[in-house]
């Protein structure tokens, strides 16, 4: 896969814009931990096939794979908790290498790079730049409250590998690849969730960068755009759903602010061929009242400032939306939305989804998927034939009780309908 980035335009602040690529922009950020399918890269692929299809200009963007780990192994696999079986943790060694070379093939398609995991330690050297760093969290003074990071990076920048020493979550994962970016935007990405819809990339950063240039919620009368998340399907409808309309702050915050953002046009044509998604001149966004963990676009520095003021801000294994996410919505509620300028992309005024769920924790790949849907089909075939069965030993009964004339008690009897 392949494919050429657009272009963002970005406001300078006078009136005017510039042309800047959206491949320097915005730095993709992809999660991983272990998985029923491993070592398997079925999740990953979907992911990046569905890129292919609804935003090709994503793999043209440098990429960050944090690819983390569990606590312990035991006799069940409860991967939320961190625990995992001994094949379960051989697979994800193997998952992990896997990973890696489906990335290298993708974003550096050159034979010296191209499986990295083939290679001898020297060899790898010559190619990536190592590096080790830490995750810090909870109280800084207990010592142990840190895991080790170690980096693998190409020379040339584009592509990233975080590799815990120990499990750190979503969160803090997310984290150490803000930490690693280099790029105004970051797209987050769960392993999890393929697209499904094209998406306006290039309008959307460009949206995102007139909102900086402006300082959003300012002089220019622009709200902020700091986070834009994608619909899954129980975001439908959002502006008018339960998640709203109940809460007279929030109701009124959508009246005011929900709209068909105008994307800036640029100073200069663009050459850009992408195909991903219908930038059409307008991006239609409403406030999003919560900080989702599912795909989104977000400015890197409001991701570090808000989600993770501190080291005290999320314990290891948390996910953002469970905790950061829960104290947003409060704080929106009480009429704080611009601090977070949380915004939902809403195609079709909201009645269209753009992303689906793999259920990574539960599903095992796609010839264990096509296994379980052709035993179910077959058992549902079964079913169906048993009651076939029944159905003309039934009527077979009762054409033999009307060709005999039998009644009353007898014919029950016969028919097996009577009453003990």
């Amino acid at each position: 896969m392949s494919a050429h980035d657009g272009t963002a335009a970005a406001d300078t602040g006078t009136g005017t814009t510039t042309t800047t690529q959206t491949s320097d922009l915005v730095t993709l950020i992809i999660t991983t931990s272990p998985t029923p399918s491993a070592p398997s890269t079925d999740l990953i692929s979907d992911i990046l096939a569905s890129f292919k299809s609804h935003c090709p200009a994503l793999l043209s963007c440098r990429v960050i794979v944090v690819l983390d780990t569990y606590d312990r192994v035991g006799p069940h696999m409860r991967l939320k908790k961190g625990q995992i079986t001994a094949e379960g943790a051989r697979a994800v060694e193997q998952y992990k290498r896997n990973v890696k070379d489906l990335i290298l093939r993708e974003w550096c398609p050159c034979p010296h790079i191209a499986d990295a995991s083939s290679q001898s330690q020297g060899s790898e050297e010559q190619v990536f730049v190592r590096g080790e760093s830490l995750a810090e969290y909870g109280s800084p003074h207990l010592a142990e409250n840190h895991v080790t990071l170690a980096t693998l990076r190409t020379a040339n920048g584009r592509v990233t590998f975080i590799e815990p020493a120990g499990r750190l979550g979503f969160g803090l994962a997310v984290r150490s690849a803000l930490r690693a970016a280099e790029t105004p935007l970051v797209w987050v990405q769960q392993h999890d969730w393929p697209l499904v819809r094209a998406i306006p990339l290039r309008s959307l950063v460009a949206i995102m960068q007139a909102s900086e240039a402006g300082d959003g919620g300012g002089a220019d009368g622009r709200p902020p755009v700091k986070y834009v998340c994608l619909p899954a399907v129980r975001m439908l409808s959002y502006a008018t759903s339960a998640h709203v309309m109940p809460f007279p702050a929030l109701r009124a915050l959508t009246a005011e602010l929900k709209r068909d953002f105008v994307v800036p046009a640029p100073t200069s044509t663009s050459t850009s061929t992408s195909t991903s998604a219908p930038d059409d001149g307008v991006v239609p966004l409403t406030p999003l009242f919560f900080w989702h963990d599912k795909p989104h676009l977000a400015s890197t520095a409001h991701y570090l400032a808000r989600v993770f003021p501190s080291r005290l801000a999320l314990a290891r294994g948390d996910f953002i939306e469970d905790t950061v996410g829960q104290r947003a919505r409060a704080q929106m509620k009480d009429g704080n939305w611009a601090k977070w300028a949380c915004w939902l992309y809403c195609p079709a005024d909201g009645r269209v989804a753009c992303l689906q769920h793999r259920h990574g924790r539960r599903w095992r790949g796609v010839e264990a998927d096509a296994r379980s849907r052709a035993l179910f089909e077959g058992e549902k075939e079964g079913i169906r034939r048993g009651e076939q069965i029944a159905q003309e030993k039934l009527s077979s009964k009762i054409d033999k009780y009307d060709s005999e004339g039998l009644d009353g008690e007898e014919g029950e009897g016969e028919l097996g309908l009577g009453i003990e």
